[in-house]
């Protein structure tokens, strides 16, 4: 809403001022927290004000003290301010980062915090819970009030490898990993961080397969870790394939199955 629109809404005076001052700051998403430092005392009693700008549809509910311009609706930065330490990731950033061009049905956020499934403005978001070791490689994208957390490239590949469910497919996370640039000593420190030794052996596997750019050093790395135990390729496939020695792996969808996978064109 435009600075000077808010006379003919039928406001108070301070709700007037209160739309101004969120303007001034381009506050189009806030907590009531962060409105009261904002204002400095300047309102008599904010959580009234902010409930009424609700009632009369100019602000939005998002949830318990949190609100936002009743024409924002970014679900980026929505997500990730619902809770704590929100960072978009797994499939929606694949799709952000443009490695798929699948859309999930729901906004992916990975969180250290508990939090059950909410839909907010017609979204539904799915926080994913993770510990506090394997909260590394986030970045942040946008501007100002504006900008969210998000898992970087790297990050996010090793996380659908990790918990491939949020990923969108095995043969897409695959198909993603093949387009995908790659930092080696981003992946190794990432795949470190997460701590999922048959992750880091699919992700070796594949960057061998498909001779992925630059990442000698990673398939090395993951080739010191190797045990003497067999993981499937795919953790959500069939339990069939033949045993690839090298790698600790059953080779539940075979290397020329990977090669139709990668050169599919939508």
């Amino acid at each position: 809403m435009a600075k000077g629109t808010y006379i003919s809404e039928n406001l108070t005076q301070q709700q007037i001022d209160m739309m101004l001052l969120l303007d001034e700051f381009e506050m189009d998403i806030f907590t009531l927290q962060e409105l009261k430092e904002l204002s400095a005392d300047q309102f008599d009693n904010i959580n009234e004000l902010v409930e009424n700008l609700a009632h009369k549809k100019v602000l939005s509910r998002i949830e318990r003290g949190k609100y936002c311009h009743s024409n924002f609706r970014d679900e980026k930065v929505i997500g990730t301010r619902l809770v704590e330490d929100g960072a978009v990731a797994y499939w929606s950033a694949l799709n952000l980062h443009g490695l798929t061009e699948q859309f999930p049905n729901s906004v992916f956020i990975q969180t250290t915090k508990v939090k059950p499934p909410k839909r907010v403005f017609g979204v539904t978001y799915q926080f994913v819970k993770i510990t506090r070791t394997k909260r590394t490689g986030i970045i942040k994208e946008g501007y100002g009030n504006h900008s969210y957390a998000i898992t970087d490239v790297e990050k996010t590949l090793v996380d659908c490898f990790d918990l491939p469910q949020h990923s969108g497919g095995y043969a897409e996370l695959i198909r993603a990993f093949e387009k995908a640039k790659l930092s080696a000593k981003k992946m190794m420190e990432y795949c470190k961080a997460v701590n999922n030794l048959a992750a880091t052996k699919r992700i070796g596997y594949l960057a061998e397969l498909l001779d992925k750019k630059g990442m000698k050093s990673f398939i090395r790395f993951a080739k010191d870790q190797l045990t003497q135990t067999f993981n499937p390729l795919d953790p959500l496939g069939a339990d069939t394939g033949k045993y690839n020695g090298e790698w600790k792996l059953k080779l539940n969808i075979s290397a020329e199955e990977i090669m139709d996978i990668v050169n599919k064109q939508y």
